[in-house]
């Protein structure tokens, strides 16, 4: 969840009303901007921990102290905090690989070394394993959206405030067919998609508890909003199914000059352009709308794929970032994985992602579904053949390697290893999991 909206959060000003027949040619010339693969980049979440006692949650003056720091380093990313305290760094657009590795490294260093002089510490998990969902931010945009989300239960505030994520924005690919066309790569984004859910499934506690499944964070994330977050039809092509999609889902808020923004129940963006109530939209408020909107796969100009869970470690959230741009934008791998991946459309079935059994499947199975473990061990073979193509140093190849050789080739995720730790019968569990999230 990005607030990365153009022009801020604030009221959407002064411009023309906006018609139906306008606002669909808009979302067909912005949602899928065609080109050569160039471009990556990377956002990653974090959660916010005391470095000695994770389980207690920061209080709200200590946030406010490392949002100041935080805030206040020269970096090269974009630095945001999501409603429960969540960090995100927001990569610039890079024109390789190596390039959004390199400046995303050096920003981490500099970020956990200011919040490390306030013995904090940031943790890449999908969920907090143990806090409540709490929310430090207040702003009108986010009173609004736990109003909407509330009303389809909890998993809209526990989202909000306690699920942080690695999420990898690539180019939407050529306007030809082929396997860089943006046709076949917005078709791989959602078979892939389940893949890279499986294999980086990590998060398998919330609220000091185990649950169901490997990736907790992906049950919320379906769990949270009827239509907001399922993909697109498949029935249309791409930039069709997008417009109709954008179009016909309820307005999460109409932003206002003043005191609470509305938070309407059930108003598409269709129905305000055609009831010009309780305002007339604007195309600011039509870009807003885009960004709340949660699908697994957000076309944005560019492709930002939101389905990884954060991953933990130093470089953890490396290893995501080369194996999907390496499967994406090398044009051998690409086509390769393409058929690699392409029977798990018969699993999928005809319902959207994130619901169909595919997804399902895979954020509670992980890779010990066998159907899941052999694409998963396609897909790294052949992002380990494309990384040197793409120029990656041989230690991205490494950090790739040992973890395919610790979890893929295995049928393993990193999930797998956290439940390990507080199986029954191990007293020292709970310790072990401190050190490993801390």
């Amino acid at each position: 969840m990005s607030p990365d909206t153009p022009g801020g959060h604030g009221p959407p000003g002064h411009d023309t009303p906006l018609g139906e027949g306008e606002a669909e040619d808009l979302l067909r010339c912005i949602c899928f901007k065609t080109g050569p693969p160039r471009i990556v980049g990377v956002e990653l979440e974090w959660l916010l921990h005391d470095r000695q006692q994770p389980r207690s949650p920061v209080p709200q003056h200590r946030f406010e102290a490392a949002a100041t720091a935080v805030r206040a380093l020269p970096l090269n990313a974009a630095i945001t905090f999501e409603p429960g305290g969540q960090l995100e760094l927001s990569s610039r657009p890079a024109d390789s690989l190596m390039a959004c590795i390199n400046d995303t490294a050096a920003d981490l260093v500099a970020v956990r070394d200011a919040l490390g002089r306030l013995d904090l510490a940031p943790v890449g998990l999908g969920v907090d394993p143990w806090h409540e969902p709490r929310r430090l931010l207040r702003e009108p945009r986010y009173d609004a959206m736990e109003t909407a989300l509330d009303r389809s239960g909890p998993a809209g505030r526990a989202m909000m405030c306690t699920t942080a994520s690695v999420q990898v924005c690539l180019d939407a690919g050529e306007e030809e067919p082929g396997p860089l066309g943006y046709g076949r790569r917005w078709q791989l984004a959602h078979l892939l998609g389940a893949v890279l859910v499986a294999v980086f499934a990590n998060s398998p506690f919330r609220l000091g508890r185990p649950t169901p499944w490997r990736s907790t964070r992906q049950s919320l994330w379906a769990d949270l909003d009827p239509l907001r977050t399922l993909a697109p039809s498949g029935q249309l092509p791409p930039r069709d199914a997008w417009a109709a999609f954008v179009l016909d889902t309820p307005v999460l808020c109409i932003r206002g000059d003043s005191g609470p923004w509305a938070a309407p129940e059930g108003l598409t963006f269709r129905d305000w352009i055609r009831s010009g109530s309780p305002r007339r939209p604007v195309p600011a408020d039509l870009e807003y709308h885009i960004t709340t909107l949660f699908p697994p796969v957000r076309p944005r100009g560019h492709l930002e794929l939101r389905m990884i869970d954060a991953q933990s470690g130093d470089d953890g959230w490396l290893v995501p970032l080369a194996v999907t741009t390496a499967l994406f934008d090398d044009p051998e791998a690409a086509e390769t994985v393409y058929r690699t991946v392409k029977p798990l459309a018969e699993t999928a079935g005809p319902l959207a992602a994130p619901r169909n059994p595919l997804w399902v499947g895979a954020a509670r199975d992980g890779l010990t579904d066998p159907e899941l473990r052999a694409a998963a061990t396609g897909c790294f073979e052949l992002a380990l053949e494309a990384l040197p193509r793409m120029g990656a140093t041989q230690a991205v190849q490494d950090a790739v390697a040992a973890f395919h050789d610790r979890y893929v080739a295995r049928g393993r995720c990193p999930a797998d290893d956290l439940r390990e730790l507080l199986t029954p019968g191990r007293a020292d569990g709970r310790d072990h999991l401190k050190g490993t999230l801390s």
